[in-house]
């Protein structure tokens, strides 16, 4: 009786780690891209954009090793640059992760991310012109009211969140509704943590790694879930955008 009791209990500890470790797959996909395109420095700039937004971390292989997605020349057309076009192929079609990839490369705010990659002030890659790039609208689905009150919390302290409350900002910080002008604005809001001089004082819960220990916060940190994001995501896309006269410059 003890003995099958203990086969038993090995049994459920394996699909439970069997299941674990399909979960934690989940999050992770891994990209087969060529070296000059590893090279290039676009990956760098692509991939905390899309795991902040899907908690999917990407892991960058060799063409010819196990991977879920490949970027290379063959398949669909996702963007242009380096004298060639460059296709996507989705290796393991089940896998949800790779999917969300696919998706997000293909829709509006993944066009803007590639086609904002600059390098010393030159536009690195472009959308393919000789097929139509699928464009996938964009959802905010936080909490926009979580929004407000996170906003003000997190936020608030140099931005202009709530007009009734501008004196407690910094003047020099736009406030969000200017943020909200720009053609950028949510490319913006969503990859804040990497624009200075956000990194120096913000964490987000499993995307941004912890301090140094030799380069403590300057000031008390701000601390934020993905939930947070998209709720002041959610909450900002709401908002409507100052009335600037001539388009705003803002670098």
């Amino acid at each position: 009786m003890v003995r099958a009791s203990f086969f038993t209990f090995l049994l459920a500890a394996m699909i439970l780690g069997q299941t674990g470790i399909v979960h934690a797959n989940d999050r992770l996909i891994r990209l087969s891209l060529p070296t000059e395109l590893v090279e290039s420095g676009l990956p760098k700039y692509l991939f905390p954009r899309f795991s902040l937004k899907t908690q999917v971390r990407v892991e960058t292989v060799a063409p010819g090793e196990e991977a879920e997605i490949a970027l290379g020349s063959e398949g669909r057309p996702v963007f242009t640059g380096l004298d060639q076009t460059w296709s996507m192929q989705v290796v393991s079609t089940e896998h949800p992760g790779a999917q969300k990839f696919a998706d997000w490369i293909r829709s509006e705010i993944g066009q803007r991310a590639v086609t904002s990659y600059v390098v010393d002030g030159v536009q690195m890659f472009d959308l393919p012109q000789l097929e139509e790039v699928e464009t996938v609208v964009a959802a905010y689905d936080g909490d926009a009211a979580l929004g407000a009150i996170r906003s003000q919390e997190m936020c608030g302290r140099c931005h202009v969140v709530d007009p009734a409350r501008r004196m407690s900002s910094i003047d020099s910080s736009p406030s969000f509704f200017a943020l909200r002008s720009l053609p950028d604005w949510e490319d913006r809001f969503q990859t804040f943590y990497v624009l200075n001089p956000h990194p120096a004082f913000t964490q987000i819960a499993d995307v941004t790694p912890p301090f140094p220990d030799e380069l403590p916060p300057p000031i008390v940190p701000v601390e934020m879930t993905l939930e947070d994001v998209d709720a002041i995501l959610a909450f900002v896309a709401a908002l409507t955008p100052a009335d600037l006269g001539a388009p705003l410059q803002h670098q």
